[in-house]
């Protein structure tokens, strides 16, 4: 997913080579294009993963390019603004947008919120296979989490957002994610923040406490969580 290539259309230089910068630095290939014509050609040519796209751009406004893309297929598409009208918004996003930020933005959420698209849109190719951790499967197809216990299976009484925290972690077993890398991948409809994601996790925790797996999800200080059998 680091290596995948991202298609930035944007008309001010300044702010295209910023973001360049930051995608290049988290280890994604980098296009830029500086208006809506070139960089549909661009998108047509070389099939980018995902899309940084302006709504005010020259020859091609953003909402036309956007809408060629979905012509074209699915591509993961992330609208850029000045505008911060809710209405401006509502419209990208009925188009077929995936996500909207709004000018003056911080570069690194930029890249974020491409890296939990891009995630979500990988997922949901790739075959649905149960994840196991240590005696936790994950299963999200079925949409449950199941703990081995003696000869039997017991379902976790997990609510949406807490087996969409867990199936998201146990994607990539001991790795820790930052609050904010939770909140992009399982927390996209709202602006959670971080005591949302810390009062979820009590809660997960808990639930795994009482089925005799508390011991996988940890606090990472100074980072966030991590999901995992101890070292």
């Amino acid at each position: 997913m680091e290596n995948a290539l991202v298609l930035i259309v944007e008309d001010e230089p300044e702010i295209s080579d910023i973001l360049e910068r930051y995608f290049a630095r988290e280890g994604y290939r980098v296009l830029a294009a500086g208006d809506g014509e070139i960089g549909l050609a661009h998108h047509q040519r070389l099939r980018p993963d995902i899309v940084v796209l302006d709504v005010n751009l020259p020859k091609l406004d953003g909402n036309s390019v956007l809408a060629t893309i979905r012509q074209r297929g699915d591509t993961p598409v992330i609208m850029v603004t000045a505008l911060a009208d809710d209405l401006d918004k509502l419209h990208g996003l009925r188009a077929g947008a995936d996500d909207y930020v709004v000018k003056p933005f911080n570069p690194a959420e930029v890249v974020a919120r491409a890296r939990a698209i891009l995630r979500r849109t990988n997922a949901a190719s790739a075959p649905n296979k149960v994840l196991r951790i240590g005696r936790l499967s994950i299963d999200p197809v079925a949409f449950v989490a199941t703990v081995e216990q003696g000869e039997t299976r017991v379902a976790l009484p997990l609510t949406r957002t807490e087996f969409r925290i867990l199936e998201f972690m146990g994607g990539y077993p001991n790795r820790a994610f930052e609050r904010g890398e939770i909140v992009d991948a399982c927390l996209p409809e709202g602006d959670a923040l971080d005591r949302t994601v810390d009062s979820h996790m009590s809660k997960l925790r808990k639930k795994l406490d009482a089925a005799g797996v508390g011991g996988l999800l940890n606090g990472v200080r100074g980072v966030g969580y991590r999901l995992g059998e101890p070292g």
